[in-house]
Order: C-alpha cells, then structure tokens, then sequence
C-alpha cells in the first residue's frame, strides 16, 4: 500500500489554510520515472513539432481565460502583490508563445567535408533531439512563471518532464497542468510530483533523468548536482547580492523608482533583487536618504489587495530571521534609515541600512528580504572589487552618464548580465538568465533552456555521387 499524507498550503499573509493537497510517496515517484521513460524511449508516441504548436497555442488562450484565477492563485499562495502576479501571468503566458515559436529553431547545421581528402564524397549535417527525461524541481517566488520555465521548455522540446514545485506554492502548478492538459496534452508528458525532500532526491538522482532544472537554494543545488548519475546534464539556479554601482554623474532622479522597485519588488524575495547599492561618496548619502524616504511610502499588506506594493515573506521564519540580520547590522555600524523592524508576524518594514560593516551577514549574504544596503565608495575600481568579493555572481548593475565607466563597470563586474541604467531586477524571458559561480550552472530563459534539453546528432552520408 502507497505511503500518502496531506501538505498543507497556507497563506504567507495571515497564515489561513488555502487547501490540502495531497502528497505523494517514493512509489509515485517510480511510477512517474517509469512512465516517463517509457513514453521516452516509445519515439511512436512523440509528437511532431506542429502538434507541439498547436497545443502550445491553445494553452495560451485558456490561460487567458483563466487570468484573473491565476493571478489570485499565485498571490494567495506566494505573497506577491496582485498586481506583480498579474505582470507574473502575462509573462508565463507569454514565454509559452516564445516556446512555440521557438520549436521551428532548434535545428542543426551542415558541417563541411571535402576539406581534406579522407573526407571526400561525404556530406554532414546535425539535427537537435530530445535530451530525454526532465525532473524540474521549483521555487516558491515566481510559481507559476518558472513553472512555465520548467514544463513548457521540456514539453516544446519534446521531453517528459516531471516537475516538483515549491511546498509552499504547489497550487499554481497544479493548475498550469491541468491547463496544459486541457490544451491537449498527452498523458506522461507533463506530471506534477508533491513529495518530500527525499523523494525530490529520489527523483533527481535517478539514472532514467536526463536533465535537471533545478531552482532554488545553492546548498540544495550543489548536493544535488554531485549525487546526479553519470551524463545527467543540470542547469542550477541560485542567488545572488545583485550589486548596484552608482557613480557621482548618474540621474538620481531617473534611478530612484528603479532602485525602489528592484528592492522591495516582492519583499527582495527575488534572486536578482537590489541589496546592496554601492554609490560615490559624494551622492551615497543622499541617494540613501532618497531611497529611504521612498520606501516609508510604501504599501504593505495583504497581496490580494490591489492597493498593496509590498507584501508578507514567504514563512514567519523568515521575518525571524532577516530581523535578526538587521538587528546585527545594526550592531555593527549600521545605520537604519527606514523600516528596520517587523510589522506583524509575516510583513516586514522595507528597511534601508547606511553602510554596514562588511562584516555583517547583510554584507555578506542574500538577503532575501525587504532590505536595501547603501555603500560610500571613492574609488569605482574598489568597490567593484568589493562586489566582486562574495562567492555569489548573477546580475549587477552601473548607473552613469559616462560611456567609459559604464564600459569599465561591464567589464570589471563579475556577473552574467550587467544592466547599464537599469536595476537588476530586469529580465525578459527570451534572454538568457542565469548565475555563475556560488550563484549557479547554465543558463534559463525559454530558447536557452530548450536549446539545453536537446542535444545534437551528426549524420554523415557516404556517395560516391558526392
């Protein structure tokens, strides 16, 4: 008899239960691996890419319909204001138009012969396959959208996949599904698995996974990694510190609402959300106070009102513990310019520290949390060093007017995007997005992640015609 109990899904925001769902045991996870391999290895099953597009284009219109549903079912679950859900939404519906239209370039290419005389009378060219087997494991900050990142990838690319989302944010998942299914879907393509950790290590590791996506923490990642079987190809997505550099001729003006959103956008429970800004001494104050004041005007409270800007953290110890970061940040020289304390048991105030010590674990880890950091900095060289100086490498960014130093600050920056005038919050889902480092392997982004779960064969045609 299957070993089966309930997960329970509560609200980030007042702790009410949302719903029971049940979760699975390891003989659902062997049964969800045995199917997916057999509909693998069954290439009369595949489907061709014009089916593909066609029910990708049909998932697209019922996720329309279904608007409204999902974007209070990712706010409820997650905690992300209404109206940042809502932008989440429209972005999963349309990263499943980028899949679509990406199917019709994952092509291959011709490769040369003649060049030598051993390679005569030959022609060569490479087609993409499917890579095999895809266990998906998720995070809870964008539930439905890296869902879409994880399934709608491996569907468009024509593999199984098996996707386990976050445990606190399961509900949104189970709906894209049954969505995907009413789209048309076939039966093993697309299966959700609510397990524990062990079964999620269960699933990863085993020899039939061909591709691990994984995201979320880099301690969970890097295990993860080193316990895969031989050939399992991962991409791994981790955090970040995402260090701003704002030199003395940049429009402060023009940053500030940047540098508020990328801060406080979801409470900073984002991987790329602005923590730590690092400014010229001569504007670093001011910039602080800036920012400060415009984070006492923020909205906090309930995600699903549509007056709210910034809502709860993920789980009551998680306002524990980014009060006790704040409260040691304080301790060691560290100026509270706003917030710095909780509202309630879930909200946090949006907080702006004044340079730190470098000591401090809000120096020297993601925060996670409503929390912005401001540097003084003389020297632009040094304090890129001193970005540069954590294990952790997403995206960064330079605010200036001088195309030099933006240039210089590109480059110096060890990250794998540098926005130049823009917060690193940024992203669009058809550019590559992804960490390196502490911070991760390989890279998201619809194309790149499909172009990841295929692989290359190379065909070569002897003819003595040739």
């Amino acid at each position: 008899m299957s070993h089966t109990k309930t997960l329970k899904v509560y609200s980030p925001y007042d702790q009410s239960l949302i719903e029971e769902v049940e979760q699975v045991g390891h003989e659902a996870v062997e049964a969800a691996l045995t199917k997916a391999k057999a509909l693998f290895d069954d290439q009369s099953r595949w489907l061709a890419p014009y089916q593909r597009i066609e029910i990708l284009e049909k998932l697209q219109e019922l996720m329309k319909r279904d608007l409204e549903k999902l974007i209070k079912t990712a706010a409820g679950e997650g905690g992300k204001p209404y109206k940042d859900s809502k932008v989440e939404v429209l972005r999963a519906i349309n990263g499943v138009k980028i899949a679509a239209e990406e199917i019709g370039r994952l092509t291959g290419k011709q490769i040369p012969m003649g060049l030598t005389e051993a390679s005569v009378n030959r022609i060569a060219f490479t087609t993409r396959e499917p890579i095999g087997v895809v266990a998906s494991i998720s995070a809870f900050n964008h539930p439905l959208n890296l869902i879409v990142h994880q399934t709608v990838t491996a569907f468009a690319a024509g593999c199984p996949v098996i996707v386990k989302p976050a445990s606190t944010t399961p509900l949104s998942c189970l709906a894209f599904v049954k969505l995907m299914e009413e789209a048309g879907v076939p039966e093993d393509w697309v299966q959700v698995l609510i397990v524990d950790n062990e079964g999620s290590e269960k699933l990863v590791t085993d020899k039939r996974i061909n591709f691990l996506s994984f995201i979320g923490s880099a301690k969970v990642g890097w295990s993860l990694k080193s316990k895969l079987a031989p050939g399992t190809r991962c991409a791994l997505e981790h955090g970040g510190v995402a260090p701003v550099i704002v030199e003395k001729d940049a429009d402060l003006e023009d940053l500030l609402p940047l540098l508020v959103k990328g801060g406080f956008y979801h409470a900073g429970q984002v991987c790329v959300s602005v923590q730590k800004v690092f400014a010229h001494e001569s504007i670093a104050k001011d910039l602080a106070e800036k920012i400060a004041a415009k984070a006492k005007e923020l909205v906090v409270g309930d995600p699903l009102d549509e007056k709210t800007e910034v809502g709860p953290l993920i789980s009551t110890k998680e306002v524990d513990r980014v009060e006790e970061w704040v409260d040691e940040a304080k301790e060691k020289g560290g100026e509270i310019l706003c917030g710095g304390k909780r509202i309630n048991d879930t909200c946090y105030e949006p907080t702006v520290i004044w340079n730190p010590g470098q000591d401090a674990k809000v120096s020297k880890e993601e925060i996670f949390g409503p929390v912005v950091c401001v540097y003084p900095y003389t020297d632009m060289k040094a304090a890129i060093e001193q970005a540069n100086a954590l294990d952790y490498h997403f995206q960064a960014a330079i605010f200036t007017a001088n195309i030099h130093a933006a240039m210089e600050g590109v480059k110096l920056l060890n990250a794998t995007a540098v926005m130049v005038n823009d917060q690193t919050a940024f992203r669009v889902d058809w550019m590559p997005f992804g960490g390196r480092d502490a911070s991760g392997e390989g890279l998201g982004g619809i194309p790149y992640s499909m172009h990841d779960m295929t692989r290359e064969k190379l065909m070569v045609i002897r003819s003595k015609v040739l």
